[in-house]
């Protein structure tokens, strides 16, 4: 009885509810100004027709403005009314002027030391243009100083992360889309717990959409109760006109600005594998340590700025000299950030670059195959010019729909000579690139709409670092239990599969 009492008053329960009764009450308005009907579809069609007008006009990818439009058009008395409530791929304008401002602070602490850029361009002038493009559009510059450690699966890091938070003796900040209860996050709070009380500095900041299954109403005042900062990303609110595509998909956890570790695991139990919930997990992550620690720290601190309305001095937090024992180096280190606020789609243009410089080869791990056409010719036209694709998916998926969008785009990737494999042993939620031994990135960006243009995101790009190699062996050890799927296997689906994968990927921009 009281798990059920506990599953009813549960906030997912108590939000689904709320929303229930708004969309009743939004049809029975309708019904009862029925016989105003001719008024009412006459406006709403109007307001359809200016909002299709506004889309086409605006600077949203194509395929989003497609998604939406189709049923705007179809449906044309809710369509525009729908949209205004939750299309909108951009947060306010108070939103952006706010985050302009810490951006503007960003760039006057974050740097670019000239020497390195120059060395770079005596290297590899290719790999210079990449790194300054990331430079003058995600203000995060690239070090020489730093060292690379790749981490995979989620139990090593894990495992390294407990070791370095012990180490902690001024600050530890961590962000994550998802914090869930459980092995891997109590034991990280005994640590933050124990930290805090020796005065140190701890905060944590979490993304309420992405804990609202996992974590309690309220629970960034427990954590202050502890003496842990906490700051909740974008609460969540029952009411149909909140607009929460803006999402902080973002894993980062700073230690003393001396290391940081960033990917694709969360803080849950899936993730290390500590329980079976899509088979076997299958993620990665990258823990740095040297000068490029710096670029995650202020990464950090502009987003608590932004949700804390705080105006601290970054300069601060720089890793002081005692911390300063750096290991050997090698190879350009550049952790950048991306942005929905900006208009610049940071994170799929760095893979674009990427996929356009590969002479040999691109090995990509990814949970989603959600293409727009331009990273789709990218791939096929890369392919077609004899480079080797190879690209990694789930074959248990965490979303039934998602996953059947991403075979929807096998048939054509595979006609034009990409190599499509499904990880056989359960899910994939590893994001990483590697490109002909000389590049890699590895961070929180999926290959789909919502992580390249709507979420708050973060990635490493590297360039020959020792890590280049192990993301290149991790793939390539990878396949040995993969299954690939060949035109056959897309083929010989029967039609009503094949039929409903195509109507989802009109609407894949919206998942």
């Amino acid at each position: 009885m009281q798990k059920l009492l506990r599953m009813l008053f549960s906030r997912v329960v108590l939000v689904g509810a709320s929303i229930l009764i708004q969309i009743f009450a939004l049809l029975l308005m309708i019904w009862k100004f029925s016989n105003y009907f001719v008024y009412f579809y006459t406006f709403s069609t109007l307001l359809s027709v200016v909002v299709v007008l506004c889309i086409v006009n605006g600077k949203s990818n194509h395929a989003y403005k497609l998604a939406w439009i189709i049923p705007i058009m179809a449906f044309p008395i809710f369509g525009g009314l729908f949209y205004l409530m939750f299309g909108g791929n951009k947060s306010s304008k108070k939103n952006k002027r706010k985050m302009k401002v810490i951006t503007n602070k960003m760039e006057n602490v974050l740097v670019q030391d000239l020497k390195a850029m120059q060395h770079l361009e005596k290297e590899n002038r290719s790999a210079a243009n990449q790194s300054k493009y990331i430079v003058n559009y995600s203000s995060c510059p690239v070090y020489t100083n730093t060292s690379t450690e790749y981490l995979t699966p989620g139990e090593r890091k894990f495992e390294r992360m407990l070791e370095e938070l012990k180490k902690a003796r001024r600050y530890i900040f961590l962000e994550y889309f998802i914090i869930d209860k459980g092995i891997m996050w109590d034991t990280i709070l005994e640590i933050l717990k124990e930290k805090a009380m020796q005065g140190l500095d701890v905060r944590v900041i979490y993304d309420d959409v992405g804990c609202i299954l996992t974590l309690p109403y309220g629970y960034d005042k427990e954590l202050e109760s502890m003496g842990i900062k906490c700051c909740v990303f974008n609460p969540f609110v029952p009411v149909l006109s909140i607009r929460l595509n803006n999402r902080d998909h973002r894993k980062i956890a700073v230690i003393d600005g001396r290391i940081a570790f960033t990917g694709g695991i969360n803080l849950g139990d899936e993730y290390i594998n500590a329980y079976e919930k899509y088979g076997h997990w299958k993620d990665a992550s990258i823990a740095i340590e040297g000068d490029a620690v710096w670029n995650l720290t202020v990464m950090f601190l502009s987003m608590w700025d932004f949700l804390r309305k705080e105006d601290e001095d970054y300069e601060e937090f720089r890793p002081t000299y005692e911390y300063a024992e750096n290991p050997e180096y090698n190879g350009y280190v550049q952790p950048f950030a991306d942005s929905p606020l900006d208009d610049e789609s940071i994170g799929e243009t760095i893979y674009l670059n990427l996929i356009g410089e590969a002479d040999r080869y691109i090995y990509i791990n990814t949970p989603y195959l959600i293409l727009d056409n331009e990273m789709n010719s990218a791939l096929c036209m890369a392919a077609k010019r004899g480079v080797d694709v190879r690209i990694a998916t789930p074959h248990i998926p965490d979303k039934w729909y998602v996953h059947a969008v991403s075979q929807c785009n096998y048939e054509a990737l595979i006609e034009s000579g990409v190599s499509i494999y499904e990880y056989t042993p359960g899910f994939i939620h590893s994001k990483t690139f590697v490109v002909d031994d000389l590049y890699a990135v590895v961070g929180t960006i999926n290959l789909d709409y919502r992580s390249l243009f709507l979420h708050f995101e973060c990635g490493v790009w590297m360039y020959k670092t020792n890590s280049v190699s192990e993301v290149k062996e991790d793939f390539l050890k990878t396949l040995e239990v993969c299954q690939r799927i060949t035109l056959g296997c897309c083929r010989d689906e029967v039609l009503y599969k094949r039929l409903g994968r195509t109507i989802l990927r009109i609407f894949a921009p919206l998942m």
